[in-house]
């Protein structure tokens, strides 16, 4: 549309531009468009950022007058520069046109093409009009440059670097760097351009280092170093310095190898790329094949660095990973390597547990059939052997066997890797033969190695490690079956992994410590000295090899001591076995090895202690307690601490041993310390975190409120794990646990150093259990294999011994045993017939237990028909000592009173328990009594309890009228309005099915109408004004057989949960003559209310104890024996 010259304005819109490639391959900040209209006058678009497929939108318009020149140019040029320019830039593409040819396009869009660059064609979208008016919003005019020598140069120097990167001529490359430098020397300190200076003097410098046309890198890497330093964050050029100098960075780590720098890219990467929008040139650059992934690869060949730098590089490494990355799996891989190498030097399990996490996503990018999965599997298998070492959590072991088993099918006959994969696995089933005795999985292993060894032939690098596993397998076998041919050939397997073994072999202190533990079992066979002097010599060298906080020195202490203790057998020299204690307590108290460990050799050094008569015996049972404590800690529920201790089935004695030894010591306080800090520690460790804290608030509000908050939280955590079945989620579950449970553990030592707290939650010392005998004496009976005997806790002063010197460990058992079958017994008779060895059995619990016990507390206590309470340790939790009867007649014909005749008698599980309760009593709320029972439960419960509806009936007229009653029975007997009606009431009686879960006692239950009342329910609630509660259902206060000293039962659970005063059973009720012995005893319990006065849950063991006399010609003998009191 072309028209008079004559006063045109014409208004150009540059709309967007393609194919923009730069010719010199330097990535710019962005683009323009320069459209000069003569020599003194010139127009700029503003700099827009290329996006990845080398395009910019503009939408800028400018107004510009045709009378100045008949003609135009239009360039496109690269700005390095997104802030202030120095210099035009780079020239992408130049065309001379007359303003007529630019209108001959019409008012439309248009597309303008430029010359070739690097074989494609740039070209930019403009749209012309005239107007008859000026109108110039969007654009700017320049009518000239600031310092234009300046300028002139830094474009002189664009020019000679385009031309050096087609022509690859030297010269050209010396000509740009000798106009950058011009430049730079023109900008000193403080100049406004300097950062533009310095970048462009390096790039030229770096592209002829990478060219091989400049030596120096250097004083590159320095140019970029101080221009970012002018460009700080938040500066527009900004991100462009730092991709600058995280080139030099890598094409120095490319051709010098240094690790430092390669580390440093990787961190500025991870500043880089938040700060570069998706769909950006420079983003495309930097999160390429050659930005981000080359330096994710080479860190990835890094060697692996435990220091918690080399793991802060690996987590930023990740993170330059994000999900679906290619490199992701690898670069987990590396950091679990780091994470798990730390825990190699510090035996921190967070490590551990955030290596298998790693791994374990590791194992879900490998699905199966991707060529990479088998060592996946590997690597997660034998981290969750680790963590099975220093935990002994059974399902890592499981778990890791089945990883291993997996990628062995993965290595068939002929593979490569098979050799390494039969090892692995081999290793697995060792553990598990060690821990299950199976001779199937050793017999496995064995086998496994041997194929190994095979594949391993002399010469091959890793013969000597097939070698030494082959020997454990050996010896751990000799160990189980005594053969001397696996002895003889574990040995020689040993020295041969030895001799192959370089001295900086990092495993080579294994082989070392184990060939001494071989050679210390044959000289008990053979007693040759020169096998346990070796043994010594190894073991020590062993030790010298490692350093001060290695996980593996808790071996090496624990096979010195074999060798010290094996030589003392023979020689009897003192020094030996003072050596041999002493590695003892280094094992045991070597804190970087796992708990197991470290409480199997404390175990072990309390049996040498009590074997050779040994002073430190008290100390080593006071360590296998204090392990057993901070073991049983980590674990997150309830059901997996029970598991936990169950695992150490050997500690089940060490309560009672404790305390028998301490009593040998004539240290009687510190006795009732060691068994009251040995049982009950499922209920002791989930009780911290609910200890009144009435006076830490009033000396310290904040820190009480901290504690009570953390404790809800750590509480919480617990509970909610329960559920959680699949494994990935239980390893987090245990990490979020474990940081709640260190802020917590914070927040209780700040607490101790108070005025007055030193001791707040710590094991309580005998002055603070001598509280729980304020109403009367409590009598702990300790059975262990080293003594019988009872202690008697008084009111004030010391405590007393009993000793029982009739009754032994295995007296006690056959007792148990006898009870037993005699109860299911009497269940068969009609109620006259004699119960006789229910008779024999109580006499015998009257004549070699409690007369003793009897005679100490009449004669030498003065102590007359009141309270007593016992406490009963490992087998006599099983034996119904209240029941205790000499069933004689006195001469003069009347009859000899039994235990129950001279006393009130009450069980506590632990004297702390019973502490508890006392405390929870200050408070006193008005009573609600609520009956619940479910005589009719579903299909497959049990039979129906014909007698329940008329027993809730009979409870409900005695209850008073001053209490408000509810009852709950049928249908709305529900596991839910079970619950509901335990929190919202403070007495209850329930009258049900109970059933007792011998092998996991968290799951025995009441039986409701739809789901069952399990233990662990009534556990998670908080009932702190609940007063007493009436279990009128079977086997509510026996707990279990694996761990009896944890006393874990339904009467233990409702007392834990708030119930002061609880009545249990020991084993079947018979519901049609409960209600006999559940009439007279709310009759004695509320007969002198009538009168007005308070429910009192105190009473409730007297008024048992007189129910059970009132009933003797109605309800046969094992009926009433069946019921106990527990608590206040």
């Amino acid at each position: 549309m072309p028209g008079s010259s004559e006063s045109r304005y014409i208004r150009l819109e540059v709309i967007s531009g393609k194919n923009l490639r730069v010719p010199s391959e330097r990535i710019p900040a962005g683009i323009y468009v320069s459209i000069n209209v003569d020599s003194r006058r010139r127009w700029k678009s503003a700099i827009s950022v290329l996006s990845f497929d080398e395009s910019v939108a503009w939408g800028d318009t400018v107004t510009l007058s045709s009378d100045a020149s008949p003609a135009l140019s239009v360039e496109i040029r690269a700005s390095y520069e997104l802030g202030r320019m120095l210099g035009g830039g780079e020239v992408i593409g130049e065309l001379q046109m007359s303003w007529d040819e630019l209108l001959d396009h019409g008012d439309h869009p248009f597309d303008l093409s430029f010359p070739a660059v690097r074989s494609v064609q740039p070209f930019i979208t403009l749209k012309v009009a005239v107007v008859h008016a000026w109108d110039d919003q969007n654009g700017t005019l320049f009518n000239a440059l600031v310092d234009r020598k300046i300028a002139r140069d830094a474009d002189g120097g664009h020019a000679q670097f385009a031309s050096y990167m087609k022509s690859k001529n030297v010269s050209d490359l010396n000509d740009a760097m000798e106009h950058f430098q011009l430049v730079l020397d023109q900008c000193p300190v403080g100049h406004p351009d300097r950062a533009t200076a310095l970048t462009n003097l390096a790039w030229v410098r770096l592209v002829g280092y990478i060219q091989n046309d400049v030596e120096d890198i250097d004083t590159t890497t320095s140019l970029f170093r101080d221009a970012l330093a002018l460009r700080p964050q938040h500066h527009p050029d900004h991100p462009l310095s730092l991709y600058n100098l995280t080139e030099a960075l890598n094409w120095r780590h490319d051709k010098k190898g240094t690790a430092a720098d390669i580390c440093e890219a990787a961190q500025l990467y991870h500043e880089i790329l938040p700060l570069c929008p998706e769909g950006t040139y420079l983003r495309s650059i930097a999160a390429g094949e050659n930005g981000v992934d080359y330096v994710i690869d080479e860190c990835n060949d890094l060697p692996t660095d435990a220091s918690d730098e080399g793991i802060h590089l690996r987590k930023v490494v990740l993170e330059l990973c994000p999900l679906g990355h290619r490199l992701r799996p690898i670069t987990l891989h590396e950091l679990a390597q780091a994470v798990e190498a730390r825990f190699y030097q510090y035996g921190n399990i967070d490590d551990l547990d955030t290596s298998i996490q790693l791994r374990r996503e590791a194992v879900s990018l490998r699905p199966e059939g991707h060529a990479d999965r088998d060592a996946c599997l590997n690597n997660l298998a034998f981290s969750l052997m680790s963590r099975f070492k220093h935990q002994g959590n059974h399902n890592d072991l499981d778990e890791a066997i089945s990883l291993y088993q997996e990628a062995l099918h993965l290595y068939p006959v002929g593979h490569e890797y098979r050799d390494r994969s039969l090892d692995n696995l081999g290793g697995a089933l060792v553990e598990r033969f060690n821990e299950r005795d199976d001779i199937e999985d050793m017999t496995r292993a064995i086998n496994l190695y041997r194929e190994a060894l095979t594949l391993r032939p002399p010469g091959h690098p890793h013969r000597d490690t097939t070698l030494n596993n082959l020997a454990v397998a050996f010896q751990n076998r000799y160990d189980k079956l005594q053969v001397s041919e696996d002895l003889n050939e574990a040995i020689d397997q040993h020295r041969e992994s030895l001799r192959l073994k370089r001295l900086d072999n990092p495993e080579r202190h294994k082989t070392l410590h184990n060939l001494g533990s071989a050679l210390c079992s044959r000289f008990k066979e053979t007693q040759k000295t020169e096998d346990v002097e070796e043994a010594i010599a190894l073991c020590q060298e062993s030790l010298a090899a490692l350093s001060s906080l290695h996980p593996d020195r808790c071996f090496s202490y624990m096979w010195l001591q074999k060798a010290y203790l094996s030589r003392y057998w023979i020689l009897h020299d003192p020094a030996d076995l003072s050596l041999a204690m002493e590695n003892f307590r280094l094992a045991s108290r070597h804190s970087t090895q796992g708990f197991p460990q470290r409480i199997f050799r404390a175990f072990y050094w309390t049996v040498a202690a009590e074997q050779h008569d040994h002073g430190s015996a008290l100390e080593a049972y006071s360590t296998v307690l204090e392990l057993l404590d901070a073991h049983l800690a980590t674990r997150f529920s309830a059901i997996s601490r029970r598991e936990a201790a169950a695992a150490f089935h050997y500690t089940r004695t060490v309560p009672a041993d404790a305390a028998s030894c301490a009593i040998r010591c004539d240290n009687l306080p510190h006795a009732i310390e060691l068994v009251e800090q040995g049982r009950g520690q499922q209920w002791s460790l989930a009780s911290r975190l609910r200890t009144p804290v009435e006076a830490l608030e009033s000396a310290n509000p904040a820190l009480a409120h901290n504690y009570l908050e953390l404790s809800e939280l750590v509480s919480n955590a617990a509970q909610s794990s329960a559920t959680i079945i699949d494994r990935a989620a239980v390893d987090r579950a245990a990490i979020e646990y474990r940081r709640l449970t260190r802020q917590w553990e914070a927040a209780v030592a700040q607490i101790r150093d108070l005025r007055g707290f030193s001791r707040f939650l710590l094991p309580p010392l005998y002055a603070d259990l001598q509280v729980a005998s304020r109403q009367g004496p409590v009598i702990i009976f300790i059975a262990s294999r080293y003594s019988c005997s009872a202690i008697i806790v008084p009111t004030s002063g010391d405590p007393h011994h009993v000793p029982l010197p009739s009754v032994t460990l295995a007296d006690l058992t056959n007792l148990k045993d006898r009870f037993a079958r005699a109860i299911r017994e009497a269940s068969q008779m009609t109620p006259k017939q004699s119960r006789t060895d229910l008779i024999v059995l109580s006499r015998i619990i009257w004549n070699e237990i409690m007369l003793p016990i009897v005679n100490v507390l009449r004669h030498d206590l003065k102590l007359k028909y009141c309270r007593i309470w016992l406490c009963p340790t490992a087998a006599f939790t099983s034996i119904p000592l209240h029941a205790a009867h000499p069933f004689r007649t006195n001469q003069d014909g009347s009859r000899e009173q039994c235990l129950e005749d001279l006393y009130i008698c009450s069980y506590t599980p632990t004297l702390s328990a019973l502490v508890r309760s006392r405390q929870m009593t200050r408070k006193r709320v008005t009573p609600s009594f609520v009956t619940i029972g479910q005589g009719q439960p579903g299909v497959g419960k049990g039979k129906a309890l014909l007698a329940v509806d008329s027993e809730l009936e009979l409870v409900h007229k005695l209850v008073p009228a001053m209490a408000k009653r509810t009852t709950i029975s049928g249908d709305t007997a529900t596991r839910a309005g079970a619950l509901e009606a335990l929190q919202e009431n403070t007495w209850v009686h329930l009258a049900c099915h109970g059933k007792q879960d011998p092998k996991q006692p968290y799951h025995s239950h009441f039986v409701m109408r739809d789901e069952d009342l399990t233990l662990l329910d009534i556990m998670e609630r908080d009932i702190p004004h609940a007063e007493f509660a009436f279990l009128s259902a079977c086997h509510t206060a026996v707990g279990d057989e694996e761990t009896p000293d944890e006393v874990i039962h339904l009467a233990a659970g409702l007392q834990f949960s708030g119930f002061k005063s609880v009545i249990g059973t020991l084993w079947q009720v018979d519901d049609s003559v409960a209600k006999h012995v559940v009439k007279a005893f709310y009759e004695n319990m509320f007969e002198d209310l009538k009168d007005g006065g308070a429910m009192d849950c105190t009473k409730a063991a007297w008024a048992l104890n007189r129910a059970t006399h009132a009933v003797k010609t109605t309800v046969p003998l094992e009926q009433r024996m069946v019921f106990v009191h527990i608590g206040v």
